[in-house]
């Protein structure tokens, strides 16, 4: 992965931010200080390489592990911009939401990646495996046929 500027240790995980993003207030950590009209995960990274018809995994948690990362914390991007938390973990289980939709997302879902993450090349496979059911989820929650 390029650009890699790994920032806080956070439960064990170094948080990934987006060195491009911009805070409300200067000095401060984007992903903290989120300007007014930004979207909710602002501050962090998305992963281009897992854009799949407008969809794309953004990265709150560093996840390439030469030793094979088992967990980690996310959202995704659906192609109207809308966004929803991810809590991805290695092993086999359904979707389950852990926060209810509001206003500023659809939702934050717990979802089974079926290997462990040790590159980019993971995360997009892991990725687009459970993005079937992401792109159900969005069209139950928001509407419309996003994907």
């Amino acid at each position: 992965m390029s650009n890699k500027e790994p920032s806080e240790i956070r439960g064990g995980k170094i948080i990934l931010q987006d060195p491009n993003a911009k805070p409300r207030t200067p000095g401060e950590r984007a992903f903290l200080s989120r300007p007014e009209g930004a979207p909710v995960y602002h501050g962090f990274r998305l992963i281009e390489e897992t854009r799949t018809d407008g969809w794309c995994f953004g990265a709150i948690t560093a996840f390439e592990d030469p030793g094979g990362c088992d967990y980690g914390d996310g959202f995704v991007v659906a192609p109207d911009g809308s966004r929803a938390g991810l809590m991805w973990a290695f092993g086999d289980f359904p979707i389950r939401e852990a926060v209810a939709p509001d206003e500023r997302r659809w939702g934050v879902y717990e979802v089974p990646f079926p290997k462990l993450v040790r590159t980019v090349e993971d995360l997009v496979e892991c990725f687009r495996s459970v993005l079937p059911e992401l792109q159900r989820i969005h069209r139950q929650v928001r509407g419309g046929s996003a994907g």
